[in-house]
């Protein structure tokens, strides 16, 4: 209950000053928090949601599946991010939600969820901001994968990345624990692994990186 409230009321205090009794309030949004190995599904596309779910530590991926196995990953979790704050009013996920690292999940009921809307104002306010920023950054991926270059893409995407984990706490010396392997690079910006590694060889020598 600790690290789960402090992980998403650093979140929430981006954008609305959170207090003590609403960090009391947050601690207690969740009886259930489950470890999700790496690389296994917190939920498939597919399966019924019945929980906002909330990241408390390690990192985590949105993706969508094609028939033929190609993966497109659609966004990158790390500490404190709710996924997908209304997801429970779908029959079933139209993607799916996987480990990085080893995860740590909190599962948030639909009645706590309701409870939190109606009678603290406060954490809405924060949760609905949140969600505009989620669909900002949603925005910037549909502009790298039509318009930016490769060069662009990767150096968006790590900067997106860098002030994400800043805002909770994660960054130490102007750096930051970096789990992600080339292949979720390329799945997350439509390149090849190939192209990937050539643009983060070019980041580094102009010492961007």
């Amino acid at each position: 209950a600790v690290a789960m409230s402090q992980a998403l009321a650093q979140r929430l205090d981006a954008f609305t000053r959170i207090t003590a009794s609403d960090e009391t309030v947050i601690a207690k949004l969740s009886r259930v928090t489950r470890v999700v190995p790496p690389r296994r599904d917190v939920i498939r596309e597919g399966e019924e949601p019945n929980f906002v779910h909330l990241i408390v530590d390690g990192w985590a991926c949105r993706y969508k599946t094609l028939p033929d196995g190609r993966r497109q990953i659609v966004a990158f979790l790390v500490p404190g991010d709710v996924c997908d704050l209304n997801v429970y009013i779908l029959k079933q996920m139209d993607h799916g939600i996987a480990a990085i690292t080893r995860l740590c999940v909190a599962d948030i009921g639909r009645d706590d969820m309701d409870v939190l809307a109606a009678n603290h104002p406060r954490i809405a306010q924060a949760l609905w901001r949140e969600s505009l920023v989620n669909q900002a950054i949603q925005r910037e991926w549909t502009v790298s994968l039509g318009q930016r270059t490769a060069y662009e893409r990767i150096a968006h995407l790590l900067v997106e990345l860098y002030v994400r984990l800043r805002t909770v706490g994660l960054v130490q010396n102007e750096s930051c624990d970096f789990p992600l392997t080339q292949t979720d690079l390329a799945a997350a910006t439509g390149l090849t692994a190939v192209h990937v590694n050539r643009t983060l060889q070019e980041l580094r020598k102009a010492r961007l990186v």
